[in-house]
C-alpha cells in the first residue's frame, strides 16, 4: 500500500502523532484533525485509511477516548484462549497514527487492519 503524498496531510498526521505524545488525547482537537486527514485519504485513494481515520474520530467523539487496545503481536490459535491485554489510550492511539503515517510496511498495514475490525465492533 502507498503512504500518504500530500505534504499538509504528512504534516497533519506528523502533528496528531507529536499531540497525543505530548499532551494525550484531546478529543475535540484529534477529532477536527482526523476529520481534516480523511479527505486527503480519499483523494489520494487509500480506502483503508480513509476508514480509519472516519472509524477512529467517530469512536473518540463519541467515547471521548480511544478504548482499543493495541493489537497482538502473536496471533491466536484455534482454542486458545484470549487474553485481554491491558492498553493505555494514549499509548493505543499514538501506535495508530504511527501506523498511519508508515503504512508502505506490510505489517503496518495488518495492524491497521486489526484496528478497523476492533472499531467496528466495538
Amino acid at each position: 500500500m502507498k503512504t500518504l503524498q500530500n505534504s499538509k496531510a504528512v504534516k497533519l498526521i506528523n502533528k496528531l502523532i507529536e499531540d497525543v505524545a505530548q499532551n494525550g488525547i484531546i478529543t475535540n482537537t484529534v477529532v477536527e484533525d482526523l476529520k481534516a486527514l480523511r479527505p486527503y485519504t480519499i483523494d489520494e485513494q487509500l480506502p483503508l485509511l480513509a476508514k480509519a481515520t472516519r472509524l477512529s474520530a467517530e469512536h473518540i467523539d463519541q467515547y471521548g477516548t480511544f478504548s482499543i487496545p493495541i493489537p497482538q503481536d502473536d496471533p491466536i490459535e484455534e482454542g486458545e484462549e484470549i487474553e485481554a491485554v491491558e492498553s493505555d489510550p494514549k499509548e493505543s492511539l499514538h501506535y495508530f497514527f504511527c501506523l498511519i503515517r508508515d503504512i508502505n510496511k506490510k505489517v503496518n498495514e495488518e495492524e491497521l487492519r486489526e484496528y478497523v475490525k476492533a472499531l467496528n465492533e466495538y
